[in-house]
């Protein structure tokens, strides 16, 4: 399989693969994405070159984002100040599930990560969903802390503030890495 940058033309699948993942999440009783996602927000991580995209031919296994911008409001000053890629929005075409395909694109996240300096991978998750934090602590997460309703900095509600961490390291992912130009950032170790 090979991973490469999103293109614009996967708004669509992206976006059924929310759908699904949504309807899956809402099968074991979880409320997770059950707010559609707007095209254009979407559209515009894409072209800022922070989604990506698991291949296996003609056929999109999975995506993930990974950025150097944290969900506002969740990590301190301080850690904001420790050289950290962000990742969110891991999602694993249904068909391709309970390969640990998602584990390996944690493993590809973190080794970009690592190859640019940061000394972090970091999360935010569904606060709600045990399992989904129980599956990032497999694979290597730690647990942060829980910014929950009313405490994150703007004071507004968190269903996405189960904070988890792991060193950025270089992996053996098991993926060609066709996206390799995309990161933007370099950081200063």
């Amino acid at each position: 399989m090979i991973v490469t940058a999103a293109e614009p033309n996967d708004v669509t699948t992206l976006l059924d693969f929310r759908d699904q993942a949504a309807a899956w999440l809402r099968s074991l009783g979880s409320d997770q994405w059950s707010r559609p996602y707007p095209a254009d927000k979407l559209l515009a991580t894409i072209e800022a070159g922070t989604v990506f995209m698991l291949r296996d031919g003609q056929a999109t296994a999975g995506t993930i984002t990974v950025s150097q911008n944290a969900e506002a409001g969740l990590w301190t000053d301080g850690e904001l100040r420790e050289p950290s890629m962000f990742i969110n929005k891991l999602t694993i075409a249904r068909e391709y599930a309970g390969q640990d395909h998602g584990g390996h694109l944690l493993d590809w996240a973190g080794d970009r990560a690592h190859r640019v300096g940061a000394l972090w991978l970091r999360l935010d998750a569904w606060t709600s969903n045990a399992a989904l934090q129980r599956y990032y602590l497999a694979h290597g997460f730690s647990h942060v802390r829980t910014v929950r309703e009313g405490t994150a900095v703007n004071g507004g509600p968190r269903v996405s503030g189960w904070l988890a961490q792991r060193v950025a390291q270089a992996a053996d992912h098991g993926f060609v890495d066709a996206a390799t130009a995309t990161i933007r950032v370099q950081f200063a170790v």
